[in-house]
């Protein structure tokens, strides 16, 4: 994708100490879109591409890899290009997941990191998601499903350790 430079971190204290700060800074915004890359044939998420959440101006954009790998960056893609892919037809598409078109326009109340503590030691074990809550009472949690994006709404599982972002980008 042209503009786009992921940055691949791995833990908590790595992420939180990158984008912490920042992160907590969008709590008040309103989000405007959430784009999803979009594969016209087969009419599905292409969740290989980041996802992109819309603050008014403020472009956050989410991307897991392998088992514990988080790219966080922000204002890099253009949603006005589609991604470039030999093998398939990408747009991106801000009205093609209902549970997340439901969230534009709420204000954001709270960010937090949640590190994955599985019952043993499996492979994302201290895996990193974003969870973003609205003050409507909706949420939406970005988190990596084994080298690919994945979307959860709601609370988080048991298996997720919470960290809340303060304005100094604390937990």
């Amino acid at each position: 994708m042209e503009g786009f430079e992921p940055r691949w971190l791995s833990g908590l204290a790595a992420v939180r100490w990158e984008h912490g700060r920042r992160l907590a800074a969008l709590v008040g915004r309103r989000l405007t879109a959430a784009w999803l890359a979009w594969e016209l044939d087969g009419d599905c998420w292409w969740n290989d591409a980041p996802v992109v959440f819309d603050f008014g101006g403020e472009q956050l954009e989410i991307s897991h890899r392998k088992f514990d790998e988080l790219s966080i960056t922000w204002n890099s893609i253009q949603v006005t290009r589609p991604p470039a892919d030999p093998m398939f037809q990408i747009a991106w598409r801000d009205d093609m997941c209902h549970r997340l078109t439901a969230l534009h326009g709420q204000v954001l109340s709270s960010v937090a990191l949640l590190e994955w503590q599985g019952e043993q030691r499996d492979l994302g074990t201290g895996a990193v998601a974003v969870h973003l809550a609205f003050t409507s009472g909706g949420s939406v949690t970005v988190a990596n499903a084994l080298d690919e994006n994945e979307l959860d709404f709601g609370a988080p599982g048991p298996h997720w350790r919470r960290h809340a972002l303060s304005p100094e980008g604390r937990s």
